[in-house]
């Protein structure tokens, strides 16, 4: 074992050694035309560069593996005793030279994945009892613990900002490089740095608990889940390689032609076949992983490669999942309606209301001065109370018919419009009068619209909404997204009843939901996906997560997929290719053993370079949709 070690850490010298070697004896020969030279170094270059293949193959047929190590040491022996010494060298030279570059080329397909896990915090600012801050290893941070987190140090555990104002970088998490504003009682994740501010939080989820943790798990479980292609090959290469060892003693047997026989050991090496797939897979995982999706191995890539079906959950995933002020229209020439309204609002914690004091807050509307009395709520119509001694009402239409305020025909036609579009109408009335109709929705998240359009021109041919809300307003968010079909009012086994009829019927399904309350919808579909930010049961349930729960997220993911398929058939084909090619030249002479070792290498490089491209890999319109939907948050 420790000689293995040895010669593993200086492979790249054995090569160069070899390789100098070989330089020396063809100077030798054909400068000083001295044949002894040229075949002492030449058997030198052999036995030199032989042992650490030996090696690798010996260790394989210990564990009962025909490897190409195995094929390459007997082509090679058999070079030897045949007097051949310059094509032994060279076959060794080559193939060394060529499993060197295969490792330093497949690398460069995991340093994402690398890098993401060297960025996990080491150690934490630990509160003592006594009040001192002590620095403490993250292993030895438990659950309740308080910590201090400075400018430019890592949130080193998930937890929750107790005192202290600052801004998260959440690119470790989120894939985007986004300073996210932390307040008292938001979610701090590790791993995230902090841009700028003093934070003091409150430990929730420690060690391999931590949303940082899941993710680096999944990722390292996701590089060990094989893809359909893999699992073939791998079946493949079991009978593949006893097969080209049988046909070489078979032809040596008939032909007694022994270097004919040690060709076809060299040029049947499966090689570009057995990495092809491999190195696709784990080169679009971790792309994924880079741009915020976590996808759960090379079956998952697989199958989401062929959904033609997404269904989705509208409340959390279609929309934002909270209620938002979208129309006000003054009834009145009352310009203090809407401060009275927040004003009774924010003793309230009805959704309605608190879209009202969310508003109110955006735009420094002062209300928190006046005076409120006498407040009541009346279930299910508002409230009523008076506000610097004057009544009001903040409700629905039947609280204000009650107390005998009628709404004009242009009015009502204006609480119908709302109604259509699926938005929740408030009136608030002060002193008997009408003064403020306001419209309240669960609006569509940014970019949902046209992240559909670029799904269905990857390939996607239908999108379905299942949700429990009422039929109105669901149909009001599938015409602004383009969704092509609605089914509302559902209880969770409804769901589940569809997407099983989806499966019957031979459709590709994938569902989309946030992860939550989702979760037995997303367990039930071929394809799972939560958009949330890598909560428990997102990263438990699903087989893809949207980390950043962006719809640009999704279309990355439906577009890497297809194309890690792509690329994996693409690298199959060049090595079927090599083969046959290989095959025929030797049939009509123009491959010998030392140029088919050169080929044979050169395909294994360039299918780690096929699949190196997929790290590069961006769906185009993922990147006009973000700055659309920037465009649209600024304005």
């Amino acid at each position: 074992m420790n000689s293995q070690r040895w010669l593993q850490q200086h492979k790249r010298h054995i090569i160069f050694s070899s390789g100098l070697l070989m330089v020396f004896g063809m100077i030798s020969k054909v400068f000083l035309h001295w044949e002894m030279a040229y075949a002492v170094t030449f058997i030198a270059a052999s036995i030199f560069g032989f042992i650490p293949i030996a090696i690798h193959a010996w260790q394989a047929l210990k564990v009962k593996v025909i490897s190409i190590e195995l094929l390459v040491s007997i082509a090679v022996i058999g070079a030897f005793f045949i007097g051949e010494y310059n094509e032994s060298a060279i076959v060794v030279f080559l193939f060394l030279l060529g499993s060197d570059l295969e490792q330093k080329t497949l690398q460069k397909t995991r340093n994402s994945i690398k890098s993401l896990t060297e960025m996990a915090p080491t150690k934490a600012l630990v509160y003592q009892e006594n009040g001192d801050v002590r620095e403490t290893v993250i292993d030895e941070v438990n659950t309740g613990d308080e910590l201090l987190v400075k400018t430019g140090a890592q949130v080193p555990v998930d937890g929750v900002l107790i005192a202290g104002h600052g801004y998260v970088n959440e690119a470790s998490i989120t894939g985007e490089s986004r300073i996210i504003a932390k307040e008292i009682g938001t979610k701090l994740f590790a791993g995230t740095l902090v841009d700028n501010g003093t934070l003091r939080m409150r430990a929730t989820h420690v060690g391999e608990d931590t949303t940082f943790g899941k993710i680096i798990e999944r990722i390292e479980e996701a590089q060990d889940t094989k893809s359909h292609a893999e699992k073939f090959i791998d079946q493949f290469a079991r009978f593949y390689t006893p097969f080209i060892f049988i046909s070489a003693l078979i032809v040596w047997g008939l032909t007694q032609d022994i270097r004919l026989a040690i060709t076809i050991l060299v040029l049947g090496c499966p090689g570009a076949l057995v990495i092809g797939a491999p190195v696709s897979n784990v080169a679009g995982i971790g792309n994924g992983a880079k741009h915020g999706v976590l996808i759960k191995g090379g079956e998952i890539t697989d199958t989401f490669s062929k959904v033609d079906t997404l269904v989705f959950d509208k409340t959390g995933t279609l929309t934002k999942g909270q209620t938002e002020l979208v129309e006000m229209d003054p009834v009145s020439d009352q310009e203090s309606g809407f401060a009275f309204a927040a004003a009774i609002e924010k003793e309230s914690d009805h959704p309605l209301g608190a879209a009202i004091l969310a508003y109110a807050q955006k735009h420094a509307i002062d209300y928190r001065h006046l005076r409120v009395t006498q407040t009541r709520v009346i279930k299910g119509k508002g409230i009523k109370a008076v506000v610097e001694n004057k009544p009001v009402l903040v409700g629905n239409r039947i609280l204000l018919t009650e107390a005998g305020i009628r709404l004009n025909a242009e009015q009502d036609q204006r609480l119908i419009d709302m109604a259509e579009k699926g938005i929740s109408t408030v009136l608030v009335a002060v002193d008997q009068q009408l003064v403020l109709l306001l419209g309240i929705a669960d609006t569509p998240r940014v970019g949902v619209k046209e992240a559909l359009t670029t799904l269905k021109k990857l390939g996607i041919r239908k999108t379905v909404m299942l949700t429990g809300d009422n039929t109105r307003t669901a149909q009001a968010i599938a015409c602004q997204v383009g969704i092509d079909e609605v089914h509302a009012e559902l209880l969770p086994e409804d769901k589940l009843r569809y997407i099983e009829d989806l499966k019957r019927t031979g459709h590709g399904v994938a569902f989309i939901g946030d992860g939550v309350n989702d979760s037995p919808s997303i367990a039930a579909a071929p394809i799972g996906i939560a958009m949330g930010s890598g909560t428990d049961v997102a990263l438990e349930t699903s087989d893809i997560v949207l980390i950043k729960s962006g719809f640009d997220e999704l279309v990355h993911a439906y577009g890497l997929t297809k194309k890690t398929v792509k690329n994996m058939k693409e690298n199959i084909m060049i090595a079927i290719a090599t083969v046959a090619f290989l095959m025929t030249g030797l049939i009509f002479g123009y491959i010998y053993m030392a140029s088919g070792m050169l080929v044979h290498e050169v395909s294994i490089l360039v299918v780690i370079i096929n699949g190196m491209r997929l790290l590069s890999y961006r769906t185009k319109n993922v990147a006009k949709n973000r700055a659309s939907s920037l465009i649209i948050s600024k304005s």
